[in-house]
């Protein structure tokens, strides 16, 4: 036999080209298994009591030592929320793949636009643990300020869609770790009195009109800054109140009017 033959009809070349496609195939495996911890199970968009796409393989469930206590994946009741949300299809039921619309308030029922995710009800930390996110009155005494050239947007009215004013900015958020503006925060009055708001910095731009300087936000009309979802803590924001606030504007840049739902043209 030559040389690196085991046997008249295998050799160690033959072997190890073995060892890589069950390699090969393990990995694959591997791979697709671990694809569906998350997103799973699957509602086809088909009527209620339809079919629901677990998801092959599914893996079992594996539990991740985090700072804020454990967490098991895959969690089927993650997603529990989206399989009761008020939509009904465009359409009208029973057609698979249309467009949903939302059946009650557009900018907080989690359709489209407004969707969200349930996120953990803690604030988002640095990598010492403390907050990201401090309103600019907490930090005043470590020496945060406006810069003397920019424009100090706090006492500035909120111009809405409307034309309208929808509040008046409070405060500043910063995220500490990127020293970005991150919020303004807003104070609104409302039927019921004055609630103090967070308006995130991507949906509101600082103009100054013939001397007029405001910030201009069309995701919302003025009456909507009255129902932007709050926080529990007024010097604090979790990741879920954030997951909210945003798409409550997202959702208004669709939903605020009926006719941005409409064609353009």
């Amino acid at each position: 036999m030559w040389h690196g033959a085991i046997t008249q009809y295998v050799d160690v070349a033959q072997l190890v080209l073995y060892m890589f496609w069950a390699f090969f195939f393990g990995l694959i495996y591997y791979l697709v298994r671990e694809n569906h911890r998350e997103g799973y199970p699957m509602d086809n968009g088909r009527a209620e009591g339809g079919p629901v796409i677990t998801g092959w393989p599914t893996p079992a469930p594996k539990v991740f030592k985090t700072a804020h206590g454990d967490v098991a994946v895959p969690d089927a009741s993650k997603d529990a929320h989206i399989r009761n949300l008020p939509m009904t299809p465009l359409y009208g039921p029973g057609n698979g793949g249309v467009t949903y619309e939302p059946t009650g308030n557009p900018l907080t029922d989690g359709v489209g636009p407004a969707a969200f995710t349930p996120r953990a009800d803690r604030p988002d930390e640095d990598f010492t643990g403390k907050p990201k996110l401090v309103p600019l009155r907490k930090l005043a005494a470590v020496g945060y300020s406006v810069a003397e050239r920019d424009l100090d947007p706090r006492g500035l009215p909120v111009i809405a869609a409307d034309g309208e004013v929808g509040g008046i900015v409070r405060d500043l958020w910063l995220d500490v770790s990127e020293m970005l503006v991150r919020y303004f925060e807003l104070s609104v009055t409302t039927p019921t009195g004055v609630r103090n708001v967070l308006l995130p910095r991507e949906f509101a731009v600082i103009k100054n009109t013939r001397g007029n300087p405001h910030l201009d936000c069309v995701a919302l009309t003025a009456a909507q800054f009255a129902s932007v979802p709050g926080m529990k803590n007024p010097d604090m924001v979790t990741m879920n109140e954030e997951e909210r606030v945003v798409a409550y504007f997202g959702g208004g840049m669709l939903y605020a009017t009926p006719n941005r739902a409409e064609p353009l043209f």
